[in-house]
């Protein structure tokens, strides 16, 4: 079977990109975890992105700063990032 037809990183659970996070520890933690889900559920990349952060989709300790974020998308226009958050939000 040609190579092309065969994907053997399937079910592998690896990250598909890099995220940029601050340490755990660090106050700005969640908020960039928020951000970064909404930004990767844009491109597709949820999963990793809750691998990469440790939370879910929908993770109710990131309600506010997604709150805060759609608030920020409405300002700006921004109808895919709303669309997200409130999406997160349900």
């Amino acid at each position: 079977m040609s190579r092309a037809f065969v994907n053997e990183d399937a079910g592998a659970g690896g990250l598909n990109r890099q995220y940029s996070l601050p340490p755990r520890d660090d106050p700005t933690y969640d908020a960039v975890a928020a951000s970064v889900l909404l930004e990767a559920a844009r491109e597709g990349e949820t999963a990793s992105a809750e691998q990469a952060t440790g939370y879910y989709w929908g993770e109710p300790k990131l309600r506010e700063h997604v709150r805060r974020i759609l608030r920020r998308a409405e300002d700006t226009g921004d109808d895919r990032l709303e669309q997200l958050a409130r999406r997160f939000l349900r």
